[in-house]
């Protein structure tokens, strides 16, 4: 089912209305009725009872992301979400490990005698809790010095920030955390890619193919790095799908006298 994006969001956020001081262009957006005057939405382009939210120059009129932009909104903003969600994580992630080098061996006798109880219980089912790799991962972080962990929650918290960074600008539509989230994913791939042939998770492999699909949907869509004619063709696009524009457009060439030159 086709998604209205524009009247989906004048019903979330209300409808947005303009009266230009050209007549033929005010003409074009604006009509009486029985129950007083009525504007069109420059979002939805509905008709819309009362007086308009704003009037001036058309060139000054707010610019209103309708239809695909607003699809785009959209996108990004769900990767926002993911971004923060992530960010938060790796924030715990590394306050863990900052507590654990700090207190390494209260944990380390505490891990060894939960071991020593649970050892026989493991034996029981069959399972050598001395050779499981669970265990050998959890002893191997103890012999880590305190100022490698350190270091390790340090660069934990770097990325975390940086994951931070990218929700809070993709949430706004920021250029520059489209290029930051482009830059710093795709630079993560090949590690991820590494990390799938040491050991393959459903886990692993969504994160893998939701981030190639996001480098690609952002550099494509926004128009990165010169890519469909980069930041010029983006404005451009922004603005032909402005509602006032397709109108003045359209009342330009109504008004246009009969014989004149099209070119």
């Amino acid at each position: 089912m086709k998604i209205d994006w524009d009247r989906r969001t004048c019903a979330r956020k209300g409808h947005v209305t303009y009266a230009p001081d050209d007549p033929r262009l005010r003409l074009r957006l604006h009509a009486r009725t029985a129950l007083g005057d009525v504007w069109r939405c420059l979002r939805c382009g509905d008709f819309v009872l009362g007086e308009p939210h704003g009037s001036g120059p058309a060139d000054e009129a707010p610019l209103v992301p309708r239809g695909k932009v607003l699809r785009d909104l959209f996108i990004l903003r769900f990767l926002a979400i993911e971004r923060a969600v992530r960010g938060v994580f790796i924030v715990l992630v590394a306050f863990a490990v900052w507590k654990f080098s700090n207190s390494q061996d209260a944990v380390r006798r505490l891990f060894q005698e939960n071991l020593n109880v649970f050892r026989p219980v493991f034996r029981h089912f069959h399972y050598d809790l001395d050779h499981s790799p669970v265990v050998g991962s959890i002893q191997k972080a103890f012999g880590y010095r305190h100022s490698t962990l350190l270091l390790v929650a340090a660069l934990l918290l770097a990325y975390a920030l940086i994951e931070l960074v990218e929700a809070v600008g993709l949430w706004y539509a920021k250029r520059w955390a489209e290029y930051l989230t482009v830059v710093a994913t795709a630079a993560f791939l090949p590690l991820e890619i590494y990390e799938l042939t040491e050991k393959v998770s459903y886990l692993k492999i969504a994160t893998l193919v939701l981030n190639i699909l996001a480098v690609l949907y952002i550099a494509l869509a926004k128009r990165l790095f010169g890519l469909r004619g980069g930041r010029r063709a983006f404005d451009e696009e922004r603005h032909s799908a402005s509602l006032l524009e397709v109108e003045e457009s359209a009342g330009v060439e109504a008004g246009r006298p009969e014989g004149a030159d099209a070119g």
